[in-house]
């Protein structure tokens, strides 16, 4: 993959393919996207970036101390090697998203040139050929061609682009942090916190392990046990009465923080005013709610208790 200026003096990614076709249905061009399927040599995929992407590739995690494949991951490699020649039809493929306006077909040449390409769905896929193609140049081997079948999405809707993303990763379970983080959910949160702490910024995915990014969870567990009687929410639609699970249940916590934030933005009911009311004050509250875990993380029984499990 090289990038390849176009006649506006944009950037244009070269990606050569085998076989390109328009499946795009009537939503589709109503909707003002197209949507195409194919086959590409695996080589097509090394370099494209996974911006657009829930996650990037889990065994290369920011922060990992091991390399740590999970049984999709050995299935995969399984597949380039063992049966190679099937590979197309095994692997689930890879989506990718472009945007709209610019894109050319080179038929002759069987070349795609795409604006702002990124993989959606795929990024396990992308990372074990990468690595497979990796060791077997390291080997002095022969690297096989090898196709994989992809689909290409052109549109200019990034929120369309956040929920395909996001629907699109079935085969390694979508951590709640990561959709939180694709969907912009923490972004208020972390600018609130940037009031007073400049230098911080929250954990946005399950991949990104780097020591200088506050673990979201936490930080959100000590804000729900931060909220007054007067704030929570008495319908039971989230949490409920007895708040002792804010100590221990850091994932229930960020999923009630997403229940709150998607009531507080989406909702036209005047009924649902305590949802703004509630996550404005995660919003006021939430640079002393870091002093207070800064403290707590540090003394013993809280680690033993909750925090550091």
């Amino acid at each position: 993959m090289k990038d390849l200026p176009n006649g506006s003096g944009r950037t244009l990614v070269d990606f050569p393919y085998y076989s390109f076709r328009n499946i795009s249905c009537p939503e589709d061009l109503e909707n003002g996207r197209k949507v195409y399927s194919g086959h590409a040599p695996a080589t097509s995929f090394l370099d494209l970036p996974t911006d657009e992407n829930v996650r990037d590739y889990l065994p290369d995690a920011e922060g990992r101390k091991k390399r740590k494949y999970s049984q999709v991951h050995k299935d995969i490699r399984n597949t380039l090697v063992n049966n190679p020649h099937n590979f197309s039809i095994l692997n689930g493929g890879i989506t990718l998203v472009a945007r709209h306006n610019d894109y050319q077909v080179d038929e002759k040449n069987k070349m795609l040139r795409i604006k702002k390409p990124s993989i959606i769905n795929g990024s396990q896929t992308q990372g074990v050929i990468k690595d497979y193609y990796k060791e077997m140049r390291a080997n002095n081997e022969e690297v096989p061609l090898i196709h994989v079948t992809f689909e290409l999405i052109l549109t200019d809707d990034d929120g369309l682009v956040a929920e395909t993303s996001i629907a699109r990763n079935s085969q390694n379970n979508v951590m709640p942090l990561s959709i939180a983080g694709r969907l912009g959910q923490l972004d208020e949160l972390e600018e609130s916190l940037r009031i007073s702490s400049p230098e911080i910024r929250l954990r946005k995915s399950e991949t990104d392990q780097a020591e200088d990014a506050l673990v979201t969870e936490r930080l959100i567990q000590v804000l729900t046990a931060l909220t007054p009687e007067e704030l929570w929410p008495k319908s039971g639609e989230i949490g409920n009465a007895n708040k002792a699970y804010t100590y221990a249940q850091k994932t229930k916590c960020l999923r009630d923080f997403q229940e709150v934030y998607r009531k507080a933005k989406e909702s036209s009911d005047p009924a649902d005013t305590k949802y703004k009311e509630l996550y404005q004050f995660y919003l006021d509250v939430v640079p002393q709610a870091h002093e207070l875990y800064q403290t707590w993380k540090t003394h013993q029984g809280f680690k033993i208790r909750a925090y550091e499990r």
